[in-house]
């Protein structure tokens, strides 16, 4: 059995997985990961591997008390991955993206694919049908948008995530609902009809913790999976122990 952990920006998020099959996912913060981790350990004491993947400061050491117990791998830009990386900067292209480009690789093979990842951030991964990486698109999340409007300016609150009412918003703060939420489902629906118009055999992956909130409100069809980043870190390491 494994343990796959994700280390985003602002939470932590963790499955466990028996070969392919999901049987567990959890969510904490990272103040939290050391007291969880030894929970999931003793709940699921069949755990032989810890595998780790982190776009944040958690530092290796904090998983220095589960060696004893578990074989710990921190993924990385030097591991093996099933496709050809033709990012210019290879180096500064985050462990998250790379492992997300895995999963849509190995997942959907023989097509071209797009990985939208809605998290603090939105990111845009592209790998062709070639298997070739070309890279993609930063762009803020909700949560962000909605902390730039009130940090960069002089009046405007600090909402909540919240579906607008209107499209037309009758209020200050209906219309930053709008503008937040209808403006990230428009950016999105706009990249992908780019992408679109240059790709044939085409399949767009919609995953991250906003995940449910978007999909509904996209026009394009999309594949929605919240836990395929999760599920792409279990693939990445199987990938990896295969090809070392």
């Amino acid at each position: 059995m494994i343990l796959a952990v994700d280390i985003g920006n602002t939470r932590i998020k963790g499955a466990v997985f028996e070969d392919a099959t999901l049987l567990e996912n959890f969510v904490f913060l990272k103040t939290e990961l050391q007291k969880n981790i030894q929970n999931i350990l003793e709940k699921h004491k069949n755990i032989t591997h810890l595998v780790v993947a982190s776009v944040s400061d958690v530092e290796k050491q904090s998983f220095s008390l589960f060696e004893k117990d578990v074989n710990i791998h921190f993924l990385s830009n030097n591991d093996s991955f099933p496709f050809v990386n033709c990012y210019e900067t290879p180096k500064t292209l985050g462990i998250d993206r790379l492992v997300l480009a895995t999963g849509a690789t190995l997942q959907f093979p023989g097509q071209n694919r797009l990985v939208v990842d809605a998290g603090t951030c939105v990111t845009y991964d592209f790998i062709d049908e070639n298997n070739n990486y070309l890279g993609g698109a930063i762009s803020p999340g909700l949560k962000l948008r909605y902390e730039a409007l009130h940090h960069f300016t002089a009046k405007l609150p600090l909402l909540s995530l919240q579906s607008p009412q209107h499209l037309i918003g009758n209020s200050t703060a209906e219309s930053i609902h709008s503008g937040v939420v209808n403006g990230l489902a428009f950016e999105i629906d706009g990249v992908i009809n780019q992408y679109k118009a240059q790709f044939s055999n085409f399949i767009i992956i919609l995953t991250g913790g906003d995940t449910e909130f978007l999909a509904k409100r996209l026009k394009n069809t999309i594949f929605a999976n919240s836990n395929f980043l999760l599920e792409s870190l279990n693939q990445t390491f199987q990938y990896k122990i295969k090809n070392d």
